[in-house]
């Protein structure tokens, strides 16, 4: 595995040598001390050194599961790393009126930038356009709006990506093993992201033609449904050869379920980087041996993003004088050869 990109680094680290003044100095038959005149090398691109004082407004829904909590710590301490910085925290909602109500509130109150990780994206698309049209650049976190109108920026995770790089990892450690069997604990499937999670795996499983998927249930991401589907999967299945499920925190009952039916002889790999996975990969005396990543991290640096927009600023390392207009972040595996490594990034 490669080693892990610091987010701060990427959006607004030293890297800030472009492209063309790396070619420039390879190449070009100018004096070595000769100016380069590329606009990219001129670009205002923030950094840690105080700037324009920026007031954020935050807004994310009830954190009622150890990933949704895992953003809210990110974004509050992300923030405070910065003097330039107020931020303005709504208390999270699942309703979406309420949390509609409550961006209209931060809207009256004339932030600098809002972040939005909306309850349902569809349901507060609108309230985003409102932010948009009165000028207020809206920076949307992972469950996305109805239309690019209603966000300056979006940055999040990749469900899809997430179920393709399972089922390699799956794949690739079954892939001498004829007849291998595969089942998938999921999400709630009456989300958009559990269907892209499932679909990711599927596909990926497709360039392993020796594994087949024999079983399918859905959770609804906590720990008593993740441990009460199991046992219905252990029951049906009285022999597989690994296991995927989509989310460490029902990942919690799934491997109670595991216990208590005194099952093993298969390998299992979680989804989303919670503290308690990357501790069981650490210890490596169960079924769990990877995890996918799903980072809240994004949070930190939609903080980032925001301080930016804020401030005017672009992004170091880059050429363009604006942020982009859409990052999606990369699903990493993390098993018991990089674990160390991303330990510090696991919620609990």
């Amino acid at each position: 595995m490669t080693e892990i990109t610091s987010r701060r680094g990427l959006l607004f680290g030293a890297a800030a040598v472009s492209a063309g003044a790396l070619l420039t100095g390879c190449t070009s038959n100018e004096p070595s001390d000769s100016k380069d005149e590329s606009a990219g090398n001129d670009q205002p691109a923030a950094d840690d050194k105080p700037g324009k004082k920026v007031t954020i407004g935050f807004a994310g829904p009830q954190a009622d599961h150890g990933w949704l909590n895992a953003i809210n710590d990110n974004a509050k301490e992300r923030a405070e790393k910065y003097s330039d910085v107020t931020l303005e925290i709504t208390e999270g909602s699942n309703d979406t009126a309420q949390q509609i109500g409550q961006i209209e509130t931060l809207i009256n109150k004339k932030v600098d930038v809002l972040v939005v990780l909306p309850a349902d994206g569809k349901a507060l698309t609108q309230v985003g356009l409102k932010a948009m049209r009165a000028g207020i650049p809206v920076v949307n976190l992972d469950r996305i709006f109805n239309t690019p109108q209603a966000y300056r920026c979006w940055i999040g995770g990749d469900n899809y990506g997430m179920g393709l790089n399972a089922g390699h990892y799956i794949g690739e450690k079954l892939k001498g093993k004829s007849g291998a069997r595969v089942i998938e604990l999921a999400g709630l499937d009456n989300l958009e992201l559990t269907k892209q999670r499932t679909k990711g795996f599927d596909d990926a499983l497709k360039n392993y033609p020796n594994i087949k998927k024999v079983a399918r249930q859905a959770a609804d991401f906590t720990v008593e449904s993740g441990q009460a589907k199991m046992a219905q999967l252990l029951q049906a299945q009285s022999k597989f050869d690994a296991l995927w499920n989509h989310d460490d925190d029902q990942g919690v009952g799934a491997l109670r379920a595991i216990e208590q039916a005194g099952r093993d002889g298969f390998l299992m790999v979680g989804g989303a980087g919670a503290l308690s996975a990357f501790q069981a990969i650490k210890q490596d005396d169960g079924v769990l041996k990877a995890t996918v990543l799903y980072p809240p991290t994004m949070a930190a640096s939609a903080i980032d993003l925001a301080r930016a927009l804020g401030q005017g600023k672009g992004i170091g390392g880059m050429a363009e004088f604006e942020i982009p207009a859409s990052i999606t972040l990369y699903s990493a595996v993390v098993d018991k050869t990089n674990v160390d490594q991303y330990m510090p990034t696991g919620f609990r």
